[in-house]
């Protein structure tokens, strides 16, 4: 059974954040009543990887055929994503920590694009804002109504 994992960090103070775009994922799918296994992970994003192999473990996955995850990505323009499989972002901690944990990068993941830091503020004319700082920070509403589409296109090609 197809098992996504959406990454983001635990608590109402991140609940907006960028980089839990993965738990904001899932929780969209719930409204879906999809035959899909949908799990948010409970701890921090750097840590992810005990989590998803406790996941893997509990659930009795083939990694390589059933696991998704799903997460940020700052290489990914707002209203895009990629799913891929074995690759992805090489700065992603969450993404580094399940490589980790699991002995392999022959996963797939949904990388739902929340913008790159230096090019929005480039755009706007703003100050340069580093990616950690940038993926903390609470996505604006017009950016919210953004990602419904990105939603339920992922949502009608994972289905497939």
């Amino acid at each position: 059974m197809k098992t996504l994992v959406g990454l983001g960090n635990p608590g109402d103070k991140y609940k907006s954040n960028r980089h839990n775009v993965g738990h904001m994922f899932i929780d969209y799918l719930k409204t879906k009543n999809s035959e899909l296994r949908t799990i948010k992970t409970d701890c921090f994003m750097n840590i992810s990887g005990k989590f998803v192999s406790s996941c893997v473990t509990r659930y009795k996955l083939q990694v390589s055929r059933d696991l998704y995850i799903v997460h940020d990505d700052l290489d990914i323009p707002l209203s895009k994503y990629k799913i891929q499989f074995g690759t992805g972002p090489k700065l992603h901690n969450g993404i580094l920590s399940i490589e980790e944990e699991l002995g392999t990068s022959e996963f797939w993941r949904i990388r739902i694009g929340v913008d790159n830091p230096s090019t929005r503020f480039a755009r706007s004319g703003q100050g340069k804002i580093d990616g950690e700082t940038y993926s903390l920070q609470d996505f604006t509403s017009e950016e919210l109504k953004q990602l419904q589409p990105v939603f339920e296109k992922i949502y009608k090609q994972i289905l497939i």
